[in-house]
């Protein structure tokens, strides 16, 4: 079991093949992908309605947005997230310094080591 069965996770990619295959990914490891989001708007939509335990966000999304505010309001809601990104850490915005790092390409076994550090680092809920 890859520790990731039932976890609900909010994927935030724009590349329709990438979204597709993270999904299939996801659910092949248990998880279940409680949405797919292109764009900003999309996936604070999405924050709104569902409650992620984890989530994936890609860097850049529809119409050349930035995943930044996704990750702020992720933060403030003590959410855990991922980034994928092939950006230098270094050039990473501040908001996403919290996140777990995921250097683009990756494998499936990267992206499960990294959901799961993720949740983690989860303060405990009271």
């Amino acid at each position: 079991m890859s520790g990731l069965r039932d976890v609900r996770v909010l994927v935030v990619e724009n590349d329709e093949m990438n979204a597709t295959l993270l999904q299939l990914q996801l659910s092949s490891l248990g998880a279940q992908v409680i949405g797919i989001a292109a764009t900003v708007k999309e996936a604070l939509a999405m924050l709104d309605q569902h409650e992620p335990q984890v989530a994936f966000l890609d860097y850049w999304l529809a119409g050349n947005e930035r995943s930044d505010p996704v990750a702020q309001s992720l933060r403030e809601r003590g959410t855990p997230f991922v980034l994928a990104t092939g950006m230098d850490p270094g050039q990473v915005p501040e908001v996403f310094r919290t996140s777990v790092m995921l250097t683009k390409p990756y494998l499936s076994a990267d992206l499960t080591r990294a959901l799961l550090k993720a949740l983690e680092l989860t303060p405990a809920q009271s």
